[in-house]
């Protein structure tokens, strides 16, 4: 709900269009089902393939809004900012459930973190929250952390393969930033 709140708020503050388009209502979709898979970090019950369900398909729409936006001419830096908060979210969470899940160690949750230690890191290097220009290797590199984590919640897939999946996402990661931070 604060999530949902934050987004609204940030339509009425600097959205340039005059509705908040297709494109918005898919990434506030992805949002619910994020929340959905929030609710499941507290059931020991949740079954693994229903969340490797509901993830894949917030996966899967992550595509659908920037094409959307495009389409329909209602690209913005709102929409862009949304959409990266809404996939840093999904990274956490999956990466918590993947912990809790016990098919790979605490270390998974690296991959929930970054754009978290990111934005920290802005406080002490100001120089940080500079504009980035548009990357295409940044949106391969955070398809491949949820595809890596959607992955490993599967309860087919176990360590070795698990601590490959998360250790190659890992060094993806630490590039695609390390990237940022040198531009």
């Amino acid at each position: 709900t604060l999530a949902l709140w934050r987004a609204v708020a940030g339509l009425r503050k600097g959205y340039p269009h005059p509705a908040s388009g297709l494109c918005n209502v898919v990434t506030i979709a992805r949002l619910m089902l994020t929340s959905v898979l929030i609710a499941g970090l507290f059931d020991p019950d949740v079954a693994p393939w229903s969340v490797f369900g509901v993830a894949t398909i917030a996966l899967m729409l992550d595509g659908v809004d920037g094409w959307l936006a495009r389409r329909e001419g209602y690209v913005s830096d709102f929409g862009a900012s949304f959409d990266v908060e809404v996939d840093s979210v999904l990274a956490l969470v999956l990466a918590l459930h993947a912990f809790l899940g016990g098919s790979v160690g605490a270390y998974v949750i690296l991959l929930g973190l970054p754009r978290y230690l990111f934005w920290i890191a802005q406080f002490p290097f100001p120089w940080l929250k500079a504009e980035l220009p548009p990357r295409f290797s940044r949106k391969v590199v955070c398809v491949l952390q949820i595809s890596a984590l959607i992955a490993v919640l599967l309860p087919v897939i176990q360590s070795p393969l698990s601590d490959a999946l998360v250790g190659g996402v890992a060094l993806a990661l630490l590039w695609s930033y390390w990237s940022d931070v040198r531009w």
